[in-house]
Order: structure tokens, then sequence, then C-alpha cells
């Protein structure tokens, strides 16, 4: 497969979004907005020539927004395969592809986050065993970091303590979510209108750098769903997701 590394001077140009055609669409522009910030931070987003089904998003795990002690390591965003191009071993080629960069660049792993059964938007662990990934912390959410070590004496990474118990304080359902997921840009405004209009507590926190984010309360930054304190998900809220929540 041919793949394309996004630049700054590719990157307005390329598709760059799973599920989402449209380059003008706001859930792109947000994505392609977080995406420049990070690239002089050394990420890389690998992706197909085939309209951006097939990608890794990567970067040095000092620089991840993500709660995390991981010095040296290279810490992986995302990996996407979706579609006709599953089952082709693409995902384990983008790995490999990690893999060398990383060694090229110093680095003495790869981490990322992912769970002990697969669930949405995070890593498959029967993939990662697969590629050599391990364990090596865990959250009381169930969320667990991997890592795969290049040499034996590593470090293991590990997550910060104010991610290892996930919750908050506030009352009603809060939302910790970056840019980093396209997605956010369209749903979070539908969660905060069906609250409003459900006369629901929400409060909805953008992180906007990197220092909130590896501060965070929770693992995962992406998205974060909490209910009274407690976490909830990761996974996309929608609309009728949320009325269900709600019972309403």
């Amino acid at each position: 497969m041919e793949y394309i590394q996004i630049t700054k001077e590719n990157l307005e140009k390329e598709h760059i979004c799973c599920a989402i055609s449209n380059n003008n669409d706001v859930q792109v522009s947000s994505k392609k907005a977080w995406l420049a910030e990070r690239l002089d931070e050394g990420l890389v987003f690998l992706k197909s020539a085939e309209r951006g089904k097939c990608f890794i998003e990567y970067l040095p795990a000092e620089n991840a927004w993500n709660p995390i002690v991981a010095e040296g390591y290279m810490y992986i965003d995302c990996l996407w395969v979706s579609g006709s191009f599953k089952g082709h071993g693409y995902a384990g080629d983008l790995i490999n592809r990690c893999v060398e960069d990383s060694k090229r660049k110093g680095k003495i792993g790869l981490c990322v986050l992912s769970t002990a059964k697969k669930k949405p938007f995070l890593s498959d662990p029967g993939f990662l065993l697969h590629k050599g990934f391990s364990v090596c912390d865990e959250a009381d959410n169930g969320i667990e970091l991997w890592y795969l070590p290049f040499t034996g004496d590593a470090p293991r990474p590990r997550f910060k303590e104010c991610a290892k118990h996930p919750h908050v304080k506030d009352a009603g359902y809060v939302l910790y979510y970056t840019h980093q997921c396209p997605f956010n840009a369209k749903y979070v405004p539908i969660l905060e209108e069906t609250a409003k209009a459900h006369a629901v507590p929400f409060k909805a926190i953008r992180i906007t750098s990197k220092e909130e984010a590896q501060n965070a309360p929770t693992p995962i930054t992406t998205y974060a769903f909490f209910a009274n304190g407690k976490y909830i998900t990761n996974e996309q809220m929608s609309e009728k997701k949320f009325l269900k929540l709600l019972s309403l």
C-alpha cells in the first residue's frame, strides 16, 4: 500500500478523517487545526493514499495529551483500519513502520491505551498482544496502558496518579474532550443542546493544551464522560444514547 505522511505543506489538501469525506466539515477543520499545532511537537500522521481509511497517528510520549509517565517512548494516539482495508495486514504494516521510525529517532519503545476487551475508539488488545505489546499499568475504570519496549531494561510506562482513579467532583454530567477526535466538534454541541432542552446538569470541558491533558482526571482525554463523579464511557454520546442514559 502507498502511504502519505501529513505535513504542514499538505495538511489542507489531504483527506485525514476516517469517516468524514467533506474537508469543509467543521469536524475536519477542528482536527486539522489540532494536528497543525502538534506537527512541531513530533507528531506523525501516516495515512493510506486511499482517502484516509487506514492510518496511524503517534508522537513522543512527553508530548502526548494523556496523563502518563513514559519518557523516551513513542505514544500512539490512534491506529485506524476500516472497511475493505481490514484483514489485509495494514494495521501490522503501520505498527511496523511506527517501530522503525521510533527506533530511528532513538525511542525506547511504544505505548498505547487499550482495555482487556475491545472497546470502541481504543486499540484492539488481541492485536496488541499479537504484535508483542503487554499491559504495564491499569486505571480503576479498566483503561490499560500497554507498551512494547525495544530493550529488556526499558522502564515501564505508567499512569500519573491523577488518572489512576478517574473521578470528578461535579454532580450531574461532565465531559472532558479534545479536538484530537474530529467527531467532538459535531457531537459535543448536540449534548449541550440536549442537556439544556431537558434541564439536565451538564458541563463540557474542552482540554486545550498538553499541560491540561497531562493532568486530567482520566487516562483518556479525547472523550471521557462522567455521571455524578463516576466515569461512564469513552464512546461518543449521540443524542439518542444520551436520552437513553437519562431514561427519557
